[in-house]
């Protein structure tokens, strides 16, 4: 008889037990990743090439594009400096909360108005004219109420994306199979029940696609409110640039801004990974 220890070793399948057409498909799909992933390196290369270039040879005006060089350039000489880590750190922090405050608080509130059908229905058009609303506009009227500085372009950030973070995952929660809620009701479960069992876990990927719009939703907040009123941060920078006409300094920022973008993106699409490994 086998050893009871053994038999509650849950069965891990093994290599030899795929068919050969199974293992072949998994290859290939594995190196089509790899052929995509050298493509898209390749395209970057081929454009930071072409653009270092056409900037040597005067195709177009390196005092006005810039070119790859002389971004390299910058950020070295703003590391002597110092002050390097210290704008990227600031624009990062402001956009993480905005982020992070924007989709906690319009989940939060698109349950609430999912929980009351009736303040959904009174609140519906004042969602549709904000949403409509330039919340660019409203920044000055934020640093009034508020005072220059952080908190305001948090706000802003906030402001930015917390309507469209309502508005996704509220008509997420409308689009889920009714028959699922009746079950749950028929059962005797109570609303908050159906709002944990059924509603959250199946708007799982609605609550995804809020988070990765959120992203650069919150960058946009972020440097807008930086334009408005900053004393460091990129968005300082990309505004000081532009006035003092160090172009360089602009579009150094502005990759930095690519590159701390792409990476709170492939966070959002890590966390995604991690919910559905854990899900299955």
């Amino acid at each position: 008889m086998s050893n009871p220890e053994e038999r509650s070793i849950p069965y891990m399948a093994k290599a030899s037990d795929f068919s050969q057409e199974h293992i072949g498909y998994l290859r290939q799909i594995k190196r089509e990743k790899l052929w995509i992933r050298f493509i898209q390196f390749l395209i970057l290369v081929l454009a930071l090439g072409l653009w270092e270039i056409c900037a040597n040879y005067k195709i177009v005006d390196p005092f006005i594009t810039s070119q790859p060089s002389r971004i390299i350039a910058t950020i070295i000489r703003l590391y002597e400096e110092g002050v390097l880590f210290q704008h990227i750190g600031i624009t990062c922090l402001e956009a993480v909360v905005g982020f992070v405050l924007g989709t906690l608080v319009g989940t939060l509130i698109a349950i609430i108005l999912w929980w009351s059908e009736f303040l959904s229905k009174v609140l519906e058009p004042y969602l549709v004219i904000l949403n409509s609303l330039p919340k660019i506009a409203l920044g000055p009227v934020f640093i009034v109420w508020i005072g220059a500085g952080p908190a305001a372009i948090i706000i802003m950030t906030l402001a930015i994306s917390l309507i469209v973070t309502v508005l996704e995952v509220l008509n997420g929660f409308l689009a889920i199979d009714q028959e699922k809620t009746k079950l749950v009701q028929t059962f005797g479960g109570t609303k908050y029940q159906v709002l944990m069992k059924v509603l959250l876990p199946a708007s799982a990927p609605t609550i995804i696609n809020a988070l990765k719009i959120n992203v650069g939703l919150s960058w946009v907040g972020v440097i807008v409110g930086e334009f408005l009123v900053s004393k460091a941060g990129l968005g300082y920078l990309i505004v000081y640039g532009g006035q003092v006409f160090k172009l360089d300094l602009v579009m150094t920022s502005v990759i930095i801004l690519g590159v701390a973008a792409t990476v709170m993106y492939q966070g959002v699409v890590f966390l995604e990974k991690f919910m559905v490994k854990n899900k299955a």
